[in-house]
């Protein structure tokens, strides 16, 4: 299926009261003209959020599995995901509020494992919101087994970042809540909000998670500042002069995944392939990737860049990787 003939789910996470239903009603109430199927994903003894939103015409489905959309419930949202393909009236957007204490990566793997789905849904992008006035204590928390760990993983997913209740805290509290965020995710949008009230063309058909749109319309969508909240937890953007090999790209990023995957949170990139006229677009979590070609380069520069997003990652590694992809070995990369 063409990839505009898609259903475009757009994915909502962000941490216990961030105001994750606050915005599920907000867009559900909104007069946009689309039919949305809403799929809820609880955590907890007794199903309630089904209760908190607001269902006008559209389908409100509910996960209360006690799963975070961990391996297990990604099964269930992908049996979900079928059901709605098999009804006669076909919705014209997805979205998935995720629990506040899930993480986001096996939501978007969904989106590649299965043949099916890939087929017939886009990941359109993973909004995260945060709590303006209760972030930084939650990010004092930080640890990899602790509160802190998914907050800062939450963040660092995101596609689009959403900082609500900017009316509970005062401009110098603000500013330092952007800097700590900005610190953790150094490439996604940021916008704030009073009561998860925002422009709905903020958060929905942005196409983040596609890449090739916001990659070549922002020239600094590569830049990072070099500070990050916690230390294991890296962006590293690698430059590079030049076509790249298709396969041997295919073959090193399959090699370097199988044993590092676990520590790459995200991949997007944008490469220039060997005779061929299109950019390439890669987009990947974990050691789910895909590399597909996008618009022609035209008279643009066939140059490559990419963004790695994880935790303890090796920039030297990484570089060296990519330069053995390169079609003429010559050319050195430009890491930064």
């Amino acid at each position: 299926m063409a990839e505009h003939n898609k259903i475009p789910v757009t994915v909502l996470t962000g941490f216990l009261g961030s105001g994750k239903t606050t915005l599920v009603n907000h867009i559900l109430t909104a007069q946009h003209g689309h039919r949305i199927a809403v799929i809820e994903n609880e955590f907890g003894e007794i199903p309630i959020d089904n209760d908190l939103v607001l269902n006008a015409d559209e389908k409100i489905i509910e996960m209360s599995n006690g799963c975070c959309l961990c391996c297990t419930a990604r099964t269930d949202l992908i049996e979900i995901l079928r059901s709605l393909l098999e009804r006669s009236d076909r919705f014209d957007r997805i979205l998935i509020e995720t629990s506040g204490l899930a993480d986001p990566n096996p939501v978007a793997q969904t989106f590649f494992v299965d043949e099916e789905i890939t087929a017939n849904f886009t990941l359109d992008a993973i909004v995260t919101l945060v709590d303006a006035k209760h972030i930084r204590g939650h990010l004092a928390e930080t640890g990899h087994d602790g509160l802190g760990s998914t907050v800062v993983d939450q963040i660092a997913f995101a596609d689009r970042i959403v900082i609500n209740k900017v009316d509970l805290v005062d401009a110098p509290e603000l500013a330092a809540v952007e800097r700590e965020v900005r610190a953790i995710n150094a490439t996604a949008d940021i916008i704030a909000s009073r009561y998860a009230d925002v422009n709905l063309a903020d958060v929905l058909g942005i196409s983040a998670f596609d890449l090739s749109r916001p990659m070549s319309g922002d020239p600094h969508w590569l830049e990072d500042d070099g500070h990050q909240h916690d230390p294991t937890l890296t962006s590293v953007g690698i430059e590079l002069d030049g076509a790249l090999d298709q396969h041997a790209l295919q073959q090193w990023l399959t090699a370097h995944l199988r044993e590092h995957g676990a520590q790459v949170y995200r991949m997007k990139g944008l490469f220039a392939v060997e005779q061929d006229p299109r950019r390439f677009v890669l987009q990947g979590v974990h050691e789910v990737f895909e590399l597909r070609p996008s618009t022609p380069w035209l008279d643009q520069d066939r140059t490559g860049k990419v963004v790695f997003i994880g935790r303890d990652l090796d920039r030297a590694e990484l570089t060296r990787g990519l330069l053995s992809c390169m079609a003429d070995r010559a050319l050195t990369p430009n890491a930064r």
